[in-house]
């Protein structure tokens, strides 16, 4: 069955001011992508902070960037400043903090979602 207006997969809210979209997804939508999270880790010797290579995105002029879950089926993109990534981690002087969910499964998703032409 079609989702109804109210139940809609996603919906796309702009920062006017700096251009970043704060994503809700609906339950049902985080399902089907299977979406899936980690939590940022302290960096080593509590330099920075530590989290999968798979949350890792970038941007076309190749910034680095991850989608952060904000709150309950909420992903706001938020930049990174990559210092190493070794072994399936990604080591950052800059990024969300300590403890904060970061998108690991369906990341690329959710880029396509707050850039999606005509709307």
């Amino acid at each position: 069955m079609a989702e109804t207006a109210s139940e809609a997969a996603a919906k796309v809210e702009k920062n006017a001011d700096t251009g970043i979209a704060r994503i809700t997804l609906s339950q049902r939508a985080i399902e089907r992508l299977e979406l899936l999270t980690d939590t940022v880790k302290p960096g080593p010797g509590g330099a920075g902070v530590l989290f999968p290579y798979a949350a890792l995105l970038y941007d076309a002029q190749g910034k680095t960037w991850v989608y952060v879950n904000a709150e309950p089926r909420v992903y706001e993109r938020q930049s990174v400043t990559v210092t190493k990534i070794e072994a399936g981690a990604v080591t950052a002087s800059a990024g969300p903090a300590v403890g904060t969910p970061v998108v690991t499964v369906a990341a690329a998703e959710l880029f396509g979602a707050e850039f999606v032409t005509g709307k």
